[in-house]
């Protein structure tokens, strides 16, 4: 029996060889190509573009994509090596393509692969269009061209997807302030498809890059290629005993950033996003509505409150904050996995624009990281975050949420509750700034539990609290 395609947040993600086959991704690239047909979209041509990560076969799943394609009648721009997720967004809107497809899981662990879906305005693919995508896999019959056939009739063009897409960053930043900055810095690269990308967008500065865990290994060197700190163990032991300026670190299909500074402790993503947007409002004068993901630090809603920007919250997942930017006057959209979506851009995270505007703020201030998150706290007060991913059923998860929303504590360690959000997951916020949320994962049986207090050991226990809330149900 035919394995159950199901679509999660942008598309489909299975382990390779057991659900991840060519059969099911024939499958779904027709359902795909059929959606396509049925709806173009207005202004567009009938071209999808088709891109792929450093996964094990993600080449080979790529092409096999663009055989069903071209069978349907499309023309397809097919990535000619592994590429970043924003460059194949940006190709989408440079080509006025229908749409796009990136072969990539992200940061899941190596025996992951995927099949996200670009909408023709170069972001995701909204949950409708997924949807209508998911309701037509099985529904025709599946067509293909073999590749050589399709490659001479010029059905399928390969192409380099990252040189437009370095060009359109380079434009959005200060490049020849980063050129002649002298900044020393080193890129963990995760073993993904970001390895090598500062390195030639800087080439030819007075910029001295590094780039650590650069080789193609689509075993990830047994982690995960998540920016978070669990993941930087031997870079960071690396970096103590070579200092750097920062660390700039993207995820396995370099749509997100993170960091460490340049002694090897870890930035987190909300300290990095707090730099960004201080820099935009401080040295860049601009201005704007501030988009946030619900799971980000609360520094950022005192900053705006400051600054006097409008800031809308988000439920979590970069759709949202995209639907945001689709809309315009946005200064910056945020999630807290390190997703940052940049104005004048496309309406999608970019890791690689992200890691070159921390560039420009390192060089228009000339001072080192560690004094630019001091006068941050300075100005706004400590905020610490923790997170935990806890097992917990998918069947008891509805009546945790109720629970969680009608009984919530009085308080959050001393200060009391002064409001609970509920639209996606739960999340308690204290007087002083704290929180505590709970959210589950959408697709495993898997419960977040967020934090952020004033210091370290408070965010710590506030995430007790939120382990014994999950013990009432």
């Amino acid at each position: 029996m035919a394995a159950k395609i199901k679509f999660g947040t942008d598309g489909w993600r299975a382990v390779i060889a057991e659900d991840f086959t060519f059969e099911n991704v024939s499958r779904v690239a027709q359902a795909s190509a059929d959606y396509w047909k049925q709806n173009p979209p207005a202004g567009t041509q009938p071209t999808i573009v088709v891109g792929y990560d450093r996964r094990f076969l993600s080449d080979r799943f790529a092409r096999r994509t663009a055989e069903v394609l071209a069978g349907n009648g499309f023309s397809v721009i097919l990535s000619d090596s592994p590429v970043p997720t924003p460059a194949v967004s940006f190709a989408v809107k440079a080509a006025k393509a229908a749409g796009g497809v990136m072969i990539t899981a992200s940061h899941n662990p190596p025996e992951f692969n995927g099949f996200k879906v670009k909408a023709w305005y170069g972001g995701s693919a909204d949950p409708s269009i997924c949807q209508a995508i998911e309701e037509r896999v099985d529904q025709g019959t599946i067509k293909w061209t073999a590749f050589d056939v399709a490659a001479k009739a010029k059905k399928i063009v390969v192409k380099d997807l990252r040189a437009a897409h370095y060009a359109a960053c380079k434009k959005l930043v200060n490049f020849n302030l980063i050129a002649k900055s002298k900044l020393k810095f080193a890129h963990e690269a995760l073993y993904g498809v970001g390895a090598g990308c500062f390195e030639e967008l800087l080439e030819g500065t007075t910029c001295t890059v590094t780039t650590l865990n650069a080789e193609h290994n689509p075993n990830f060197g047994g982690i995960n290629p998540e920016p978070i700190a669990k993941n930087y163990v031997k870079s960071a032991a690396w970096l103590a005993k070579n200092p750097h300026d920062i660390c700039l670190v993207t995820d396995g299909d370099a749509d997100r950033v993170g960091g460490m500074m340049g002694d090897g402790s870890p930035l987190t993503t909300h300290q990095l996003i707090c730099l960004l947007l201080r820099h935009y409002v401080k040295n860049r004068q601009q201005k704007g509505r501030v988009i946030k993901a619900l799971t980000t630090t609360t520094m950022v809603d005192r900053m705006c409150a400051a600054y006097g920007l409008q800031l809308v919250e988000t439920g979590v997942g970069f759709k949202y904050i995209a639907s945001e930017m689709i809309q315009g006057g946005v200064l910056l959209g945020f999630e807290e996995s390190g997703g940052i979506g940049f104005p004048g851009h496309i309406p999608e995270r970019d890791g690689i624009l992200a890691g070159l505007m921390l560039l420009e703020l390192l060089a228009t201030e000339k001072k080192p990281v560690k004094q630019l998150l001091a006068d941050l706290e300075k100005e706004f007060g400590p905020h610490e975050y923790a997170r935990i991913d806890t097992h917990f059923p998918l069947e008891k998860r509805t009546s945790l949420m109720e629970f969680c929303k009608l009984n919530p504590p009085a308080k959050l360690l001393k200060s009391p509750l002064k409001e609970v959000k509920s639209f996606d997951g739960v999340k308690f916020i204290a007087e002083d700034g704290s929180w505590l949320m709970l959210r589950g994962s959408g697709t495993e049986p898997i419960l977040r539990i967020y934090a952020e207090g004033k210091t370290l050991a408070d965010a710590e226990k506030l995430l007790q609290l939120g382990v014994k809330l999950t013990k009432q149900v």
